[in-house]
């Protein structure tokens, strides 16, 4: 059961929490939209590092949705996925040496995207978390 009772705006439980202000649903939902389609980087990475995330972020809905893969076969995947890991482990205060190692496989544009993506799903799967979203 969630914190507080679903709303009648938007068509996903997480939807229906932030729908108590449709405003700020909308924008999320646009930025989301943004982040998650292929970009600079493709949605499969970005789907591969919302996983990682959602598995230490405490949301139990974020969780559901499945575990990232155990076997990568792009060597971006793997990388992405070892930076989520270690943004997870440091709380955000990720040591320079290993933010630079993302310098030798992504460009800047891509680099930009990823901390993006991971901000805003952090952002996201606190919410869930914060509001006992559950899967």
């Amino acid at each position: 059961m969630a914190f507080i009772a679903y709303s009648k705006n938007g068509s996903t439980p997480f939807q229906k929490l932030l729908g108590h202000n449709r405003s700020v649903m909308g924008f999320w939902n646009d930025l989301g939209g943004e982040l998650e389609k292929d970009g600079h980087l493709t949605a499969e990475l970005k789907e591969q590092v919302r996983r990682t995330l959602a598995q230490e972020n405490g949301c139990e809905y974020c969780k559901a949705k499945g575990k990232p893969d155990e076997r990568y076969h792009d060597e971006k995947i793997a990388v992405s996925v070892g930076f989520a890991q270690a943004f997870l482990a440091s709380k955000g205060h990720t040591s320079p040496s290993i933010v630079n190692i993302l310098k030798d496989y992504f460009s800047e544009e891509e680099i930009s995207e990823l901390f993006a993506f991971v901000c805003f799903t952090t952002a996201s799967q606190y919410f869930g978390a914060l509001m006992q979203l559950e899967g």
